[in-house]
């Protein structure tokens, strides 16, 4: 979540920011699932594993999208959505 939220205020200052329009999109969504991830694992919801599963899909989406530029903040964050995706997709096994 932190990493998304950091590259999402990077990338708003960014000369390109147009080009960015649909990252900055889905830097918001990432950071917001990822929040609510761990929320949800926190108080043991019933419903956590199936939310993890989501969370891992858009973790890997929004990775896809950094990658796509070659600042250093994008790629950073990128590096950390494979991860939580990862991590999202252990918890949802």
């Amino acid at each position: 979540m932190q990493a998304c939220e950091e590259c999402l205020s990077s990338c708003l200052k960014e000369p390109d920011v147009q080009a960015r329009t649909h990252c900055i999109s889905m830097l918001r969504d990432c950071a917001d699932i990822c929040s609510m991830a761990s929320q949800w694992m926190s108080r043991g919801s019933m419903f956590a594993k199936q939310f993890c599963e989501m969370c891992a899909m858009i973790c890997e989406a929004c990775a896809t999208d950094c990658e796509k530029f070659q600042d250093a903040h994008c790629q950073e964050c990128a590096t950390y959505c494979r991860k939580c995706a990862e991590e999202c997709r252990k918890m949802g096994a």
